[in-house]
């Protein structure tokens, strides 16, 4: 017993050193645990009665495992890890304070209110040693676990710096990229507003020459109205030349004067007229030498689709509005919408005259010496026949009569001025890529084979094809029905009477002025392309399957030479088809041309209506150069 108390001592002072270098080495973390229960003051000694120490075994359970008799100064100075951990536990498990643990036996043996131990009561000291050694021990590991975290969390600092300094460098990178190109965008608005100079430069010399134009036909009136009265008065001089012999020498100067002043009416009407011709080719080059139409074929019940949306307010754009379930599997649906802008755009209810007037001045074209071709493009049943020829009564006439017609009249207005037209159709039909004539009336066992010749001066000819003379309209009318009866048609899925052909309509016209010694050559093409179809829905077999393939191949070949075009391609493949030979000129020569892309309204059609809007978007873009006029 004299040796217990110096072992003890020096444990106990041992393992409170302990705890103070942790305690320093830990110091930012004892911040946060200042608010846990205060340390274990030491409790009073127990009081001795009839000279044995009260048992206080019952008191000090949880200290039993790891106590180990009289050793327990020993644990309390170096305690393995596992055993201080139980004791904790089961300390706190029933009251976790060393303080209960201790405070009752002394009560219980003494009876006293003081908690402060005796000398002597070495076993209660290191009992009380021990709970805080198990409590700085607890300290200490949550201190650890604290540390562990922090540095979890410096690591993962570290590392989202080093992605944020990889974003940062990403950043700078594209930041130059923009700089590069916000310096690229800084020549070309340099280059599009001086293009936007020259373009209002244009329109101030457009307006005065309409100006000038204007002021020429209103001298040209007044000189008429004059001439009128110059021939009245020569008239009356006439009457009363038997009875003014005297004045007779006069009256020849006077009709002389008046015959020159004729001449110089007529040759200022004739430069008017070239005038015109001119101002009228500036205005069809400022919109363009190739353009593309958009016509909308209204419901069999009327209405308009509600995928195809037409602004009241834009008449050159059209946008197809598509939904779509989503991927996600929600249960939501998202709206696509397809814009597309063209030269112009027909709803469903605009009429055939109303068509017919925005290319009346092309057609105007083909008169003053220039090649116009107009072609009509789209899926089976979108009404491009519609388009082109139309029905009998007048109302319904298409863009072929009503061009015809629009051609005679101005040709019998010309006459007064000298100009004297000749006029030559044909008529042919593109079926499984071989040539037919429309016009052949013979028997169809000695139809004759047609062969695509280019001449010397690049204009294409067809041989043993039908040319007729004609001199007004109705002989036109009468040809175009004739082909009508001998063109190609067949009935299919999509449609009763599908064109299984492309047929091509041409007028060549000639005019010459004898007076002047002017002539002109040009030729009006209009064309009725069969209709772009998929297997699928038009069910074709045998023979309407053939006709299939070949439609939709050349159509295929148009569409490649149209994409040569439009990327200004060294080589474009004129010769893949039959179709894009014959229409070599009116596609990439000297030729204003208009094309008619034709779309169905229904909704089963979208896709087919979104290809036809594409090709028609490419034909759009396409650039063909600067018709002139083919005159000697």
């Amino acid at each position: 017993m004299s040796r217990l108390p110096v072992m003890s001592s020096k444990r106990v002072l041992t393992s409170s050193s302990s705890s103070s270098e942790n305690a320093q080495e830990f110091a930012p973390a004892q911040k946060r645990i200042r608010k846990d229960p205060d340390p274990v003051k030491p409790h009073a000694a127990a009081t001795i009665i009839g000279g044995k120490r009260p048992a206080v075994a019952p008191s000090r359970a949880p200290f039993s495992k790891p106590a180990r008799g009289m050793g327990a100064a020993t644990v309390a100075v170096g305690p393995s890890r596992g055993v201080l951990k139980q004791s904790v536990a089961s300390t706190a498990a029933k009251g976790g304070n060393i303080r209960q643990s201790v405070a009752p036996a002394a009560t219980k043996a003494g009876g006293g209110g003081t908690t402060k131990r005796h000398a002597w009561d070495l076993k209660g000291k290191v009992s009380d040693m021990e709970g805080k050694v198990r409590n700085y021990q607890t300290k200490f590991k949550s201190v650890n676990q604290e540390n562990e975290a922090l540095r979890d969390t410096m690591v993962q600092r570290q590392s989202k710096m080093v992605e944020m300094e990889k974003e940062l460098k990403k950043q700078k990178s594209q930041i130059s990229e923009y700089e590069e190109e916000l310096q690229a965008l800084s020549g070309v608005r340099e280059e599009l507003e001086k293009v936007s100079s020259d373009k209002s430069t244009l329109q101030k010399e457009l307006s005065n020459l309409e100006g000038k134009y204007k002021v020429m036909e209103t001298l040209r009136d007044s000189q008429e109205t004059e001439l009128q009265t110059l021939k009245m008065k020569l008239s009356v001089q006439e009457s009363t030349l038997a009875r003014v012999q005297g004045t007779l020498r006069d009256t020849e100067e006077e009709v002389r004067s008046l015959k020159e002043t004729v001449a110089q009416q007529e040759d200022e009407l004739h430069a008017g007229e070239m005038e015109r011709r001119r101002l009228h080719n500036t205005i069809q080059e400022l919109k363009g030498n190739i353009r593309v139409f958009c016509r909308v074929r209204p419901l069999v019940d009327g209405g308009l689709s509600k995928h195809i949306q037409l602004p009241a307010s834009d008449v050159k754009t059209i946008t197809l509005a598509k939904t779509e379930e989503s991927h996600t599997g929600k249960t939501a649906e998202t709206q696509k919408n397809y814009i597309f802008s063209f030269d112009r755009v027909f709803g469903p209810m605009a009429s055939q005259q109303e068509v017919f007037e925005e290319i009346s001045l092309l057609v105007q074209s083909a008169l003053d010496g220039y090649n116009v071709c107009c072609f009509a493009y789209g899926q089976t049943g979108s009404g491009k026949t519609y388009t082109m020829e139309g029905a009998e009564y007048d109302q319904a006439r298409g863009v072929i009569p009503r061009a015809v017609q629009q051609i005679f009249r101005a040709a019998e207005k010309l006459a007064t001025q000298g100009w004297e037209f000749t006029f030559t159709a044909s008529f042919v039909e593109i079926y499984n890529e071989s040539l037919r004539d429309l016009l052949y009336t013979g028997k169809a066992s000695k139809r004759p084979e047609h062969e695509i010749r280019k001449s010397t001066n690049n204009e294409v000819t067809i041989t043993n094809l039908t040319y007729e003379k004609v001199s007004n309209e109705d002989q036109v009318l009468g040809l175009i029905a004739l082909a009508n009866q001998n063109r190609s048609t067949a009935q299919t899925a999509q449609n009763d009477r599908s064109s299984r052909s492309h047929s091509v309509f041409q007028l060549d016209i000639e005019g010459v002025n004898v007076g002047r010694d002017v002539k002109c050559k040009s030729t009006l093409c209009l064309v009725d392309l069969a209709g772009s179809e998929r297997m699928l829905k038009s069910q074709s077999q045998g023979e309407r399957f053939k006709e299939m393939t070949a439609i939709n191949g050349s159509l295929s070949n148009l569409g490649i030479v149209i994409s040569a075009l439009a990327n200004k391609e060294s080589y474009v493949p004129y010769r893949n088809s039959k179709l894009t030979y014959l229409l070599q000129s009116c596609l990439g020569g000297n030729s204003k041309t208009l094309m008619f892309v034709n779309i169905a309204p229904e909704s089963d059609s979208f896709g087919e209506t979104l290809n036809s809007l594409r090709f028609a978007s490419k034909v759009n873009d396409c650039v063909i150069g600067t018709a002139s006029a083919n005159r000697k």
